[in-house]
């Protein structure tokens, strides 16, 4: 009875050895690995990482309100550059009679 069954394990660990070292160097055996050690993978981030991303997303949101702003703001000085220049060029005109 054991005569089949030395070689059996012996297939057995051949092939299934073999089956684990190709398995780890695919990208599937990689992402086990990760997992297994509780690793992020290339695409995710860990806590502190993701709490930068966060931060800095607040920051942009921030810089684009106050870009908006600015905006408006120039809008305006120009509006008022306009109005004193018309005022001006009234003042020159000699009065209408």
């Amino acid at each position: 009875m054991e005569d089949w069954l030395i070689p059996l394990v012996a297939i057995l660990t051949i092939f299934g050895g073999g089956t684990l070292v190709l398995l780890s160097i695919t990208p599937v055996g990689k992402a086990l690995a990760a997992r297994i050690l509780k690793k992020p993978l290339p695409g995710e981030l860990d806590e502190d990482a993701a709490e930068e991303l966060r931060e800095l997303r607040r920051e942009v949101d921030e810089l684009r309100q106050f870009e908006h702003q600015v905006n408006e703001l120039g809008e305006r000085v120009d509006f008022l550059e306009r109005m004193v220049a018309q005022q001006r060029e009234a003042e020159r005109l000699p009065p209408v009679r």
